[in-house]
């Protein structure tokens, strides 16, 4: 179980992370040239200010109007989104790993609140999938490919919480953990997970056109 969790955390994971990155650099290129091609005129109309405005907006629970559409969708949004930046960048077990691999490291939380953030994403990831099940408008346009992120996310919190916790076989927890993990990264440019860095994008679209040129709020 060691050398496969050496091999996960080694070799595995820079294969990870380049396949993620050369995914995110081919997708927006792609994007690009798809735009330029087909209208042009859109990428000619937008502005820094309307961009970053609309961006702004997003950013902001019930800021953007789509927010206030749906209050238990949005809080279930950014419950997820907040409590994976804080995984990721706060969990001691990450600083150690962060420092190991790139010499830096950031302020731990205490366990116990990375327990609280962990049963909060788990309590959004149940949210978005009742969505996804129960409403229609939803239902309808969700491919069984859409379920790979929420899985995925879902399977990392629950492995890490195990893992932390001591539940089942400690070595195997952090071993899937780290493996959900990677197939996150490698999955992350070719799905819809791809929201993740094209959202900047959307949103620099969405503020031109509606606050730049239709004068009016972006959705």
């Amino acid at each position: 179980m060691n050398t496969l969790y050496n091999f996960a955390v080694g070799p595995l994971a820079w294969a990870a992370w380049g396949i993620c990155l050369l995914g995110i650099m081919w997708r927006l290129w792609s994007l690009w040239r798809l735009a330029r091609r087909r209208d042009a005129s859109s990428v000619a109309y937008m502005t820094w200010g309307c961009a970053l405005k609309s961006l702004f907006r997003w950013a902001m629970p019930f800021g953007a109007l789509g927010w206030r559409t749906n209050p238990l969708l949005t809080a279930a949004t950014f419950t997820l989104h907040l409590a994976m930046l804080l995984a990721a960048l706060f969990v001691s077990a990450h600083n150690v790993m962060w420092d190991y691999n790139f010499g830096f490291s950031m302020v731990s939380l205490p366990d116990v609140v990375m327990d609280v953030v962990s049963v909060l994403a788990l309590a959004a990831c149940g949210v978005l999938a009742w969505r996804r099940i129960c409403d229609i408008n939803v239902s309808g346009v969700t491919r069984r490919a859409d379920w790979i992120g929420l899985i995925l996310v879902a399977g990392i919190f629950v492995s890490g919480f195990a893992s932390s916790h001591g539940w089942g076989s400690q070595p195997f927890m952090a071993l899937l953990h780290v493996l959900l993990a990677e197939a996150l990264l490698v999955c992350l440019p070719f799905t819809r997970l791809s929201h993740a860095f094209l959202i900047p994008f959307t949103r620099a679209y969405m503020g031109s056109e509606a606050i730049g040129v239709r004068k009016t709020c972006d959705w």
